[in-house]
């Protein structure tokens, strides 16, 4: 087991497609599980020092995000296609295929950053206020949403270079990235934020900044190592040459896993939303909570990851059996993982909220988000993973019609009318009962082995 952590957190050579599949899980999993808890590291400690600001700056930080969901969106489209081609020429043992799949990805992550980024940065002011009629959010926090949709170009690479890694199975390689950006946030923030030493006190903005650095370095980094030469995925100048024909391929996966993303996080800003009517402090109260989830989710994400990269690559090799055996074993792992974190929230939800705030208002709907939102934590473990797997697959498709159904069709109107009779509290018990329908309509579309037969 020790040999086994080291090889995974230095870096494997191996084949995926052969051995032992539970060693594979291992060495994909942890690098995978560490390098999105600091992904998650980003999401509480930016929140750590922005609650000192106040309830106000702590809404200002969540609607943002709300709003940033669209970025994610589209990221996680991306990653999602990127990673199947990526993952299917590997388990081909096309390096070349893989090399020029990833070059184009990147094309396309460049072109959505400038389309998405520029024009939400010059609208910020006026897309917060549609978010929530409290003019001192604001007016206090538009500075902090300009910065961040400025960064757009970081947030979207980051995640899609790091996709690109995971496809290729250099797993250590992504973790690193996220190491080198959270340090340079751990740092910054408080700094900015506050004007510690030589830095200027600049609020709330002063974690978008931070945090935009921190993502720009890491970028740099993940350019610096895809351009090495001798490394599992080499990209060359020549693989940044425009390839209409296999960015279209690209697209034909991707642009159903932006929908599939786009889908879901609409509905969580929708919901954003229904809550913001409840005024600042139950905003307050559901970002912190949020934060918290995000902080448990990412990691399992990691199992989810691992997944992808193991479907895709089996799926090249001509080994679909092998594929779902490793889609279902995740799917397992992340159960037993979200089943104690589950625990955790429901015996200890106040004592994590008080971590960032004494304010007893914001502290009583911060814990009722954590305990209700984490009853369906085991069902949706194998939701999660699943997910990824048919992205993995590039069948981006499957899960993209079960979040319209589940999301816009099932979870919106449920949590309009729970929120009329319950208030904030409805709108948690919506997000779980969306989840468990999510994780059991997935569970149902994976056994049809639908996805056997996608080609990429």
């Amino acid at each position: 087991m020790f040999e086994t952590l080291k090889e995974a957190l230095r870096g494997s050579d191996q084949d995926f497609t052969e051995g032992s599949l539970k060693r594979a899980i291992a060495l994909l999993a942890i690098p995978m599980v560490l390098e999105l808890s600091m992904e998650s590291l980003f999401v509480v400690v930016n929140l750590f020092w922005v609650a000192g600001l106040g309830p106000a700056a702590i809404a200002t930080v969540g609607l943002t995000e709300a709003m940033e969901t669209i970025v994610f969106g589209i990221a996680m489209g991306l990653c999602a296609g990127a990673t199947a081609f990526v993952a299917r020429r590997i388990g081909e043992k096309d390096r070349e295929g893989a090399s020029a799949s990833a070059g184009q990805a990147i094309l396309i992550g460049l072109v959505f950053s400038v389309l998405l980024g520029l024009p939400a940065a010059f609208f910020a002011k006026s897309m917060l206020g549609w978010m929530t009629p409290d003019t001192v959010i604001v007016e206090s926090g538009y500075g902090y949403t300009t910065i961040m949709f400025a960064g757009t170009y970081s947030i979207l690479l980051i995640f899609l270079i790091n996709a690109i890694f995971r496809g290729a199975g250099d797993a250590a390689i992504a973790m690193r990235v996220l190491w080198i950006a959270n340090a340079i946030n751990l740092v910054l923030d408080p700094c900015l934020i506050f004007g510690w030493g030589p830095f200027p006190q600049m609020g709330v903005a002063g974690s978008a900044i931070a945090t935009t650095i921190g993502r720009t370095v890491g970028v740099g980094y993940q350019l610096y190592r895809l351009f090495q030469p001798g490394e599992r995925l080499e990209v060359r100048a020549a693989h940044l040459v425009p390839n209409p024909k296999l960015m279209w391929e690209l697209l034909k996966v991707s642009v159903p896993g932006m929908a599939q993303y786009l889908i879901g996080m609409a509905s969580w800003l929708m919901l954003s939303r229904i809550v913001a009517q409840f005024g600042s402090v139950a905003t307050a109260g559901y970002t912190i909570a949020i934060r918290i989830i995000i902080f448990t989710i990412l990691p399992s994400w990691g199992l989810g990851a691992a997944a992808a990269t193991l479907m895709g690559q089996n799926l090249g090799a001509g080994k679909p059996e092998r594929s779902e055996r490793a889609a279902w074993l995740c799917g397992f792992y992340n159960m037993i993982f979200l089943g104690l974190v589950s625990l955790a929230f429901i015996f200890f939800s106040e004592s994590l909220i008080r971590i960032f705030t004494q304010d007893p208002p914001v502290v009583e709907v911060g814990k009722n988000a954590l305990r209700l939102i984490s009853y369906g934590y085991v069902l949706y473990a194998y939701g999660l993973v699943l997910v990824q797997a048919f992205n993995g697959a590039g069948d981006t498709v499957t899960p993209t019609l079960i979040n319209v159904f589940c999301y816009w069709i099932f979870q919106l109107p449920l949590a309009n009318y729970l929120a009329g009779q319950m208030g904030p509290n409805g709108v948690f018990t919506a997000v779980t009962l969306t989840e468990s329908m999510i994780a059991i309509c997935g569970i149902l579309a994976f056994r049809s082995g639908r996805w056997k037969r996608v080609t990429v």
